[in-house]
């Protein structure tokens, strides 16, 4: 945890030139079931104001950029047209829950089963095909509760339908660092996962490093940015850096 001008800290002092705000976007459940991940619609405006003046009085030293990481939720559609028209530029597409939250449970535990895996890919797919999104998140989160052994058809079936759609889409893969970090620490959130890594090359994705920091410190690990960096070029990927993304 930290303030959000702690992070604008930690990036400047990690020498990023480019910091990304991307918390979990808040959703108004029609139900009025309220997350325990992700803002409260009220603390929305505040999220945008206070990054907005970090972009201002840190102009000159770090470009700073207003987004939400997010699931799709169709029923939710023209509430993320809405968040985007109040000043979000980028959305990074998070596929934590399929259809909506209130009434899902959370992916991890359903891709245990292969029928699991395949319907997180369907959702993900459906995202990714929006045009909504800049990037997926850990495409490879069905892996969350799998050892590598564990790597099944189905999983490479979900693979080939997220590179896929992401190629069409031309949009980049995310190498989550902050699995990497607990992988490196000695457990693991179960991505990056190398057999998906591995599996996924003949498709020549782009491949974007996501800090995902959820606390100043991953952003001030400059050892972890660079490990994440061998690992995707060792494996032949194409890097990039940053986003290209309008104003």
């Amino acid at each position: 945890m930290g303030s959000d001008e702690d992070f604008v800290q930690a990036a400047l002092g990690a020498g990023f030139d480019v910091l990304g705000f991307a918390d979990h976007a808040p959703w108004p459940f029609a139900n009025g079931f309220v997350s325990p991940i992700r803002m409260p619609m009220s603390d929305f405006q505040g999220y945008v104001q206070s990054v907005t003046e970090l972009r201002h009085r840190y102009a000159g030293q770090i470009d700073i950029r207003l987004g939400l990481e997010s699931e799709y939720f169709p029923r939710y559609r023209d509430h993320m047209l809405r968040l985007r028209d109040a000043g979000v530029s980028y959305f990074i597409l998070g596929a934590h829950y399929n259809d909506s939250e209130e009434a899902n449970p959370y992916i991890g535990p359903e891709c245990q089963t292969d029928e699991g895996v395949l319907r997180y890919a369907d959702a993900a797919v459906a995202a990714m095909r929006t045009g909504l999104f800049c990037y997926i998140a850990h495409p490879d989160l069905f892996m969350r509760h799998r050892r590598d052994d564990e790597f099944s058809k189905a999983c490479e079936q979900a693979t080939d339908m997220i590179c896929q759609a992401a190629r069409e889409m031309h949009m980049p893969i995310e190498y989550n660092l902050l699995g990497l970090d607990t992988q490196l620490r000695g457990f693991s959130r179960g991505y990056p996962s190398q057999p998906f890594w591995e599996y996924a090359k003949k498709y020549d994705n782009t491949v974007i490093l996501g800090v995902d920091a959820h606390e100043p410190r991953h952003l001030a690990d400059v050892n972890l940015w660079e490990t994440g960096k061998r690992n995707v070029e060792a494996m032949g990927y194409r890097l990039i850096d940053h986003l290209e993304l309008e104003e």
